[in-house]
């Protein structure tokens, strides 16, 4: 008789174990020809991962807003741009969420457009995804204008992988008015040279229409406006009229390597432009740099202090809904991310463990 009330527990036990464990959900990134993420929209519970891999072309993961779709949140989670050449056909980069709890993530690609043709995803969307896309797809007629209005700043990205080209142009903001230039000069700023945690230099004055190149020579950097009240954070942390401000990503180079990959921006204005590696502790270090410091007042040499004198961010800023770990599957490769979550379903056997150890218990007692 008591080996007869023992077998509806040993039943339970194989409904319940399964129903802990974390689930993976894959969704590609892009592909030859494709401005989409597949599939468009998932349901998870807490504790699921979200991998997303990245295929052909140049695309990021972005989280956003339902109202703002194609802006990223303040405090939102960004992948950085994810070049993957036409012909590879394997080994792709992937990044990796894990779900916090049921609340709707809203996400897009911020390559050039791609939000506005659609390119938008959302995890537990219920049955507001249709708005969230249709709100993407309105925004592609957005125009910035008006005497004192954020100018629309042009950024280039060209990486090289794996012998290939690819290249990225986005928009983002910056402060002041622009005026044309006749002649523009283009300035190399080289990141992490010899390997140090350095920009080199760090303070340039550039005019109207130059170029800024950022050169990644080693180890593994960023190049992320900032603000000079907060050197060491995204300026969109802390931008008061809504400025986004360029982010390269993560950008790892390996010891032996002749390719080196570079981030290019174009000055609209004269206003100054602050920055600084978002690497663990690099900007705490004093690894920013500026462009048209003024000479007195909020001068270089103060922005530098103040680096000094903060906490640095984290690499892969933590929001509200998680964080997502970028990671290659290619062993020879350097992450280009340090941040790493542990796997979605590390918990799983420890609550099942849990559960066996209670029906153990029950057993013995029966028995």
């Amino acid at each position: 008789m008591h080996l007869a009330l023992l077998f509806p527990f040993i039943g339970l036990l194989g409904l319940v174990i399964p129903l802990s464990r974390a689930a993976d959900h894959q969704v590609t990134v892009g592909g030859i020809g494709i401005l989409k993420y597949d599939p468009e929209s998932i349901t998870a519970d807490a504790g699921d991962t979200v991998t997303f891999i990245f295929k052909q072309k140049n695309h990021t993961v972005t989280q956003s807003t339902l109202d703002s779709p194609c802006v990223q949140a303040p405090d939102g989670f960004d992948s950085g741009f994810v070049p993957v050449p036409d012909e590879q056909t394997s080994n792709f980069t992937v990044a990796r969420f894990t779900v916090p709890d049921t609340k709707p993530v809203w996400v897009y690609c911020r390559q050039a457009n791609h939000c506005q043709q659609g390119m938008v995803f959302a995890i537990n969307p219920g049955d507001k995804f249709d708005a969230f896309k249709s709100n993407a797809v309105g925004t592609g007629n957005a125009t910035v204008s008006g005497t004192g209005s954020a100018n629309v700043v042009t950024v280039t990205q060209t990486v090289t992988v794996n012998g290939a080209t690819q290249t990225t142009t986005y928009a983002t903001t910056a402060s002041g008015t622009a005026t044309a230039t006749s002649s523009a000069a283009s300035h190399v700023v080289t990141v992490g040279l010899d390997g140090t945690i350095a920009f080199t230099p760090n303070t340039i004055s550039a005019g109207v229409g130059d170029t800024v190149t950022f050169r990644f020579m080693s180890k593994n950097h960023t190049v992320t406006q900032s603000s000079f009240a907060g050197p060491c954070d995204p300026l969109a942390q802390t931008s008061a009229n809504g400025q986004a401000g360029f982010d390269s990503g993560f950008m790892p180079v390996m010891g032996d390597s002749t390719d080196f990959p570079e981030f290019t921006i174009t000055v609209n204005d004269t206003a100054p432009v602050w920055g600084y590696c978002r690497q663990t502790n690099h900007c705490k270090q004093g690894m920013v740099f500026a462009i048209n410091a003024p000479a007195t007042g909020n001068t270089f040499d103060a922005f530098l202090a103040n680096a000094k004198g903060v906490a640095t961010t984290a690499p892969a800023a933590p929001s509200a809904s998680g964080t997502l770990a970028v990671a290659s599957p290619i062993a020879t490769q350097a992450s280009p991310n340090p941040t790493t979550n542990a796997a979605a379903g590390s918990s799983a056997p420890r609550r099942a463990g849990a559960l066996l150890a209670a029906i153990a218990i029950l057993a013995a007692h029966l028995l």
